[in-house]
């Protein structure tokens, strides 16, 4: 048994870490799913909720379908529906994987109860809030098909789903850093924290400003349709070159910390420092691709999953550099092999 949270049962913490890091995963695959619903304008595949097309399965083929369906849903959400079994099913399986999600959720949640038995009742609080914010993330999507894909809509649903990841996170850092193997403590900087913040702040509000460009980009598929891709980002205007613009500053910032963490870092960070590398170079060959090959369908959802998986991997970096304040761990810090 290690120096765990006031001696908290082993096998149980484990379970949580376990049960953590699956929720986490299952989280990154949903938000996968969301970004292809967008790319491939899914969004209104199902015109209903919780239900689709009235069933719970939804239909296949256009004569499952009452002759009238055209007017029944396209007078409760004030615009014509047609029915395409392709994008419906995209949606629906959305849908499934956010069901499943909050199942994950629930599963942390139950999993943290031990925890209640200790001094560290802020992971119990902790998980009880991811599920309260999933259950407020499942009336935004509701929101999203009431409201015809309304962009404020959208954008706070992008907002709040980036804050149930750093909730999931922090859960599975904290659980991760609380078991056995030993490494050396931790880095605690106060420029080192001070440029984490600036680089959470900065990579959220370039992920809300690309939610700005995609919700442009909505309505000039609209105005130009699927057959013109390679005209929309002509289309775009000023937001897109901001988001473009913008992209450089967020590159030099991060550099500027990756750079100052390993030399002061340890392998640790380090390993997580070059996933993040990776995940901004990835950023830039997609936002490229996009941008000069007529916005391919692929690339959209792996841009927004891998601008996703980078503020995650950010934020994990701050948490160890803060471990000491955040983690509610000593100087002598453990962590299992299985993280790095």
């Amino acid at each position: 048994m290690t120096n765990l949270a006031q001696g908290i049962n082993l096998k149980a913490h484990r379970r949580f870490r376990r049960v953590a890091l699956n929720t986490v995963i299952s989280l990154y695959f949903l938000i996968v799913a969301g970004g292809v619903v967008r790319s491939t304008g899914a969004g209104m595949g199902c015109p209903d909720w919780p239900k689709c097309f009235g069933s719970w399965i939804p239909p296949t083929e256009v004569s499952q379908l009452p002759l009238n369906y055209k007017e029944i849903y396209g007078a409760k959400l004030k615009g014509e529906i047609e029915f395409n079994p392709v994008k419906t099913w995209i949606e629906y399986v959305n849908r499934l994987l956010g069901a499943f999600t909050g199942l994950m959720i629930f599963s942390t949640l139950l999993a943290s109860i031990p925890f209640l038995k200790t001094g560290n009742r802020k992971i119990f609080i902790l998980s009880l809030v991811a599920f309260i914010l999933v259950g407020v993330q499942g009336w935004l999507g509701a929101k999203v098909v009431s409201t015809e894909l309304m962009p404020a809509i959208i954008t706070l649903h992008m907002f709040l789903a980036v804050g149930i990841v750093f909730v999931l996170l922090y859960l599975f850092v904290w659980a991760e850093f609380n078991d056995s193997g030993t490494v050396q403590a931790v880095i605690d900087s106060r420029l080192l924290n001070g440029l984490g913040l600036g680089v959470l702040f900065l990579s959220l509000a370039q992920i809300l400003l690309g939610t700005q460009v995609r919700e442009v980009m909505d309505e000039v598929i609209r105005s130009l349709g699927y057959d013109a891709r390679a005209e929309w980002v002509d289309a775009l205007g000023f937001k897109f070159y901001i988001h473009r613009s913008f992209s450089i500053v967020i590159a030099a910032v991060n550099l500027y910390w990756f750079y100052k963490i390993v030399q002061n870092g340890v392998p640790v960070i380090r390993r997580i420092v070059l996933w993040c590398l990776a995940m901004i170079g990835a950023e830039v060959i997609t936002g490229v691709v996009m941008a000069y090959f007529g916005v391919p369908a692929f690339a959209q959802p792996l841009h927004l999953t891998f601008a996703i998986v980078l503020i995650g991997l950010q934020f994990v970096v701050w948490l160890l550099i803060n471990h000491r304040k955040y983690l509610s761990v000593g100087k002598q810090t453990n962590v299992s092999r299985e993280f790095v």
